[in-house]
């Protein structure tokens, strides 16, 4: 696991510090991840998402990561808004928590967890086109569906 110093995950933790250090501080982050599927896209909307640890036979400390970064209802709101605007229906979740998929890459990249977090489940490359206009207003959007956090 990267967060307890695994050297298979070596590469993954530099370059994530390396992209954390040469971008501005975003005001918020919205990630997408294949570890959350749903039939619709679907957005989390609490306040302080707890976290969840949604894998297994790791060490106790895996269990006892703490990473208390919160949630943007406005945010999540308006990302609803517009992907419904381009016809895509989503959903707003106040009980979803936040994952391996979200608080692994970001608090090695964000590690005081001072950026609040918007979580969405990925359903197709509209739900990323939709939500485009986030750098423009400084608010960064990741795609870890690529990665193996």
């Amino acid at each position: 696991m990267p967060l307890l110093g695994d050297d298979g995950h070596k590469e993954m933790v530099e370059n994530l510090n390396i992209i954390s250090a040469k971008i501005a501080k975003p005001s918020a982050i919205i990630l997408i991840s294949a570890h959350w599927e749903e039939v619709s896209p679907t957005i989390t909307l609490g306040t302080h998402p707890s976290l969840i640890y949604d894998y297994y036979g790791f060490p106790k400390q895996a269990y006892e990561i703490q990473y208390p970064a919160s949630g943007d209802p406005t945010l999540a709101r308006t990302v609803f808004s517009l992907l419904g605007d381009k016809g895509i229906e989503s959903i707003l979740d106040d009980k979803r928590g936040f994952d391996h998929g979200l608080f692994v890459p970001l608090k090695i990249m964000y590690p005081e967890a001072d950026v609040p977090h918007l979580f969405e489940s990925p359903r197709s490359a509209a739900v990323w086109r939709a939500i485009s206009f986030s750098s423009s207003v400084g608010i960064t959007s990741m795609d870890t569906r690529l990665s193996d956090a």
